[in-house]
């Protein structure tokens, strides 16, 4: 059994996808990242990074416990631990390192600069006015407009990231599901609309994006409490 602390989030619907997938029996426990759960000790105890998602699998090699936390390395222990969604190292070098690169390349490039063009384009607003925005808002918008360039024209030679459906195609897929608010036309990048709509026809896909789904559903504007935990004082150990 795995134990999955969790929310409603790109980064947590990497791990629900992955789970659904290979059928591994999991219990979810919600962090409510609003309300400050993932500062809590017993959280930090295998989380150091206050962020979601994180798990314990109880039933690891030698049957021992295995804390993981990291999405991409969550999705790496969890290919490795069912032998899906990755080829091996062993029997297939080559195909192994086209998803790991894929891999990466979410993890480093797609989620950070997704996310801040989300968080330019949309939370700042509420602090900020247009005018000290504009450069962050372009910026980030530029480079997921660049990002999503480069996921379609390797979606242009492969029905998937790197080759067969993998991890990769998890990490990436639920950073494309809200583009509007990236400030991209999902009809610009056609290889990429085409890959998004075959994941998101995947049964497993469609009940991994159930997990948490009202509970995390975001406020229009953030009090006081929940900007201070999400993007201030309280993000950065300030108070």
């Amino acid at each position: 059994m795995i134990d999955l602390y969790t929310w409603g989030t790109p980064n947590g619907h990497k791990i629900h996808i992955m789970l659904e997938e290979t059928g591994l029996d999991y219990t979810v426990h919600p962090v409510n990242i609003r309300a400050g759960e993932q500062f809590e000790e017993d959280f930090l105890s295998f989380s150091p990074n206050n962020r979601i998602p994180a798990m314990i699998d109880r039933d690891g090699e030698g049957g021992n416990e295995i804390s993981v936390f990291e999405s991409g390395a969550m999705l790496i222990y969890l290919a490795d631990k069912t032998g899906q969604f990755m080829p091996s190292l062993a029997d297939d070098p080559v195909g192994h390192y086209d998803v790991l690169q894929w891999l990466m390349f979410q993890m480093g490039g797609v989620g950070p600069m997704f996310g801040q063009a989300g968080h330019f384009r949309n939370y700042a607003r509420e602090r900020a006015s247009e005018e000290e925005l504009q450069y962050g808002i372009d910026r980030y918008t530029n480079e997921a407009h660049r990002l999503y360039g480069v996921l379609d024209r390797q979606l242009a030679k492969r029905d998937y990231l790197a080759g067969d459906y993998s991890i990769a195609d998890m990490a990436v897929w639920p950073w494309c599901m809200a583009p509007d608010r990236r400030g991209v036309d999902p009809a610009d990048f056609p290889n990429v609309l085409r890959w998004f709509d075959t994941i998101n026809a995947r049964p497993a896909v469609q009940k991994a994006v159930q997990v948490l789904e009202v509970e995390s559903q975001r406020p229009a504007v953030h009090d006081e409490k929940s900007w201070s935990i999400m993007f201030g004082d309280r993000q950065f150990g300030k108070a």
